[in-house]
């Protein structure tokens, strides 16, 4: 007698092959970023141990006249350690941000799982050459400012692509919302790096880097056994992005008219009631290789330029509390460092919350700008009542902390999320979704200068007040705004067109019905 066939099976063959597919590019560009993320986070976790209070350590142990600093890591042990920290944290932000602008070019003229997997095998490798640091007993500043450089080069691999392959998955309808959760990598990346880092921290740091490294490193290899770049090369149905834009005979595509209405891979019939198999042969046409597109050809596309310039702002203000979160809480609520540090996490729990409402009120209106410009317009009062109230009890800190992240997360990630893949596959580019890598380096590179400008600004200004720093934050959420006046204009302009015509033939019935009488 044979047993019936396994649960698990059999609820992977109730799930549509073209679901699987989607959901195995989910989970595999999922794991790739978070594990991006995983091996930038013990930097900030090992700082600390490169430089401690060495007289509360009791006296040394090994009798060198220098007791003050006998436990520190050289060359991190003089008075000047908190530059040297930022001319790490620096080396990676500025490098990282010019390499991003090259990166996109790169992706789209090789293939993505390759460019992906690879990218992620060598930033293991660099990851694990700081670590090494500590095994080598290495005291030169140069190393690890080399070993940072390259491996802000190289992390610029990352973002293109897995913002690429989701994009070809992945139609516009529902991909705001769909972005807003995937995002939430970043969130579980820099938990699991900061819980991976902290376990050897204290006993030997160089574990802190070397563990991640080989954590990425087996990640690229997973992903060049298992990615699917593209729907057509498992012959699934392609999202809508990948049909011509002249589809609609009227001159208007379909997404205009309608944004949530993706093709169906379930159902048997697309929107021009073709049967699925007659369409699954259309796909075919896009494996002729259409040419990729250029730097300039990129920045033409209608939105590039205003929502790079917006993601720099708004990427300033989400790094600067990143890098300088913890140290506001210490100063000013006087939370012990730990505490602090806990608490700062509420700010990325907000983020998670505000990327996924944000792409789920984007998906709803079709505005991307309009949602990120109300939510920018909104953050920047609530950054002034969380500098002078949110100090006023545990509970009003948690709820402005929670807040705060949600507002100012939020466009961060649906810019570098679902705004890039709908301008990557924008209905100007005919179909040729090979911009995709290229615009989501210029968005995300353009806003990586203001990641690398915030934490920088915040130094320089917080000598003279924290107000003054939250004032330039504000000034920051504001300037990102008004950048995307212009798109939100056209938006609201969309909208009113369809209005102004349904009241027009609401009044002419309306007039025809009275001339009946």
């Amino acid at each position: 007698m044979r047993a019936a066939l396994a649960p698990g099976i059999r609820l992977l063959r109730a799930v549509p092959r073209d679901s699987r597919y989607r959901g195995l590019t989910l989970v595999l560009t999922f794991l790739s970023y978070a594990s991006y993320h995983l091996s930038r986070k013990p930097i900030s976790i090992v700082k600390s141990q490169l430089h401690l209070n060495c007289s509360a350590l009791g006296p040394n142990p090994h009798n060198v006249s220098n007791s003050t600093t006998w436990c520190n890591w050289a060359p991190f042990d003089g008075d000047n350690y908190n530059e040297l920290f930022g001319a790490l944290d620096n080396a990676f932000l500025v490098a990282y941000a010019i390499g991003m602008f090259i990166s996109g070019i790169f992706g789209e003229r090789l293939p993505l799982r390759y460019y992906l997997s690879g990218g992620m095998v060598v930033s293991g490798l660099f990851t694990a050459l700081f670590g090494l640091g500590y095994f080598w007993d290495i005291h030169v500043l140069w190393y690890f400012i080399i070993v940072q450089v390259c491996n802000g080069l190289v992390q610029t691999t990352g973002w293109p692509a897995v913002v690429a392959c989701v994009g070809n998955w992945f139609g516009k309808g529902k991909r705001g919302l769909i972005m807003g959760i995937w995002n939430s990598h970043t969130s579980v990346g820099n938990i699991l790096g900061s819980l991976i880092a902290g376990a050897w921290v204290s006993s030997a740091w160089g574990l802190s880097f070397v563990v991640p490294g080989i954590i990425i490193a087996v990640m690229g290899v997973i992903c060049f056994f298992f990615l699917v770049e593209y729907p057509e090369d498992v012959d699934c149905n392609p999202p809508q992005h990948h049909m011509a834009a002249d589809e609609d005979p009227g001159g208007v595509t379909t997404s205009e008219k309608d944004p949530e209405a993706v093709i169906s891979n379930e159902g048997p019939l697309s929107l021009s009631g073709q049967s699925s198999v007659d369409h699954s042969k259309s796909p075919k046409e896009p494996a002729e290789k259409p040419e990729a597109i250029s730097f300039l050809g990129a920045l033409r596309i209608p939105g590039v330029v205003e929502f790079s310039l917006c993601l720099l702002f708004a990427k300033l203000v989400s790094y600067t509390f990143l890098y300088w979160l913890p140290l506001y809480i210490v100063n000013v609520a006087h939370f012990g460092a730990r505490e602090a540090g806990d608490l700062s996490t509420l700010f990325d729990v907000g983020g998670i919350l505000g990327g996924i409402f944000a792409g789920l009120i984007s998906d709803y209106t079709g505005g991307r700008a309009t949602t990120c410009c109300v939510m920018l317009v909104v953050a920047a009062p609530m950054l002034f009542l969380y500098n002078h109230v949110g100090q006023n009890g545990i509970g009003v800190s948690v709820a402005m902390l929670i807040i705060c992240g949600a507002l100012v997360n939020g466009p961060y990630a649906l810019i570098t999320t679902a705004v890039s893949a709908d301008l990557g596959t924008h209905e100007s580019l005919k179909g040729n979704a090979k911009a995709l890598s290229t615009v989501t380096a210029i968005i995300d590179g353009t806003g990586s200068v203001g990641a690398a400008l915030g934490p920088l600004l915040a130094g320089l200004i917080s000598p003279t007040g924290w107000n003054n720093v939250f004032y330039m934050l504000i000034a920051a959420d504001v300037l990102a705004c008004l950048l995307l006046a212009r798109v939100v204009v056209k938006e609201a302009r969309g909208w009113c067109g369809p209005m102004a015509r349904q009241r027009g033939s609401s009044v002419q019935l309306t007039e025809s019905v009275m001339d009946g009488k």
